[in-house]
């Protein structure tokens, strides 16, 4: 069941960045774990980052490399920005929302939004 939606993708050079919106349809409670994901053809939903809703403490997958930053807008959203962009970093971004563990999803998905990096 789709709830939340994304925004923000698109095309963009190597080097580059760009900044994914993840929209709820309501307020997001302190006990939430917002998560992104994302999926490359040919290769398994991956785990980029989380952000816990409460304590605003956030994961990063090894491969982010301080290049990405998950953070919160206002009481409704979670915002991926993403810098430094490389051609393996395009994929179908999907923000997820869970309670109970930081790197396995939870059930609530977005439609996804695809982010191609290529000069």
């Amino acid at each position: 069941q789709v709830q939340l939606k994304e925004s923000g993708g698109g095309l963009v050079e190597p080097g580059g960045s760009m900044r994914l919106s993840c929209e709820a349809p309501g307020r997001i409670f302190s006990s939430s774990i917002m998560g992104w994901y994302r999926q490359a053809p040919g290769k398994e939903r991956e785990f980029v980052a989380a952000l816990r809703w409460g304590t605003q403490r956030t994961y990063y997958a090894p491969f982010v490399k301080g290049r990405f930053t998950i953070s919160r807008d206002g009481a409704s959203a979670v915002t991926l920005q993403m810098n430094n962009l490389n051609p393996e970093d395009t994929a179908v971004y999907y923000c997820n929302r869970g309670t109970t563990d930081i790197y396995v999803p939870g059930p609530t998905w977005g439609q996804g939004t695809q982010v191609t990096v290529s000069s």
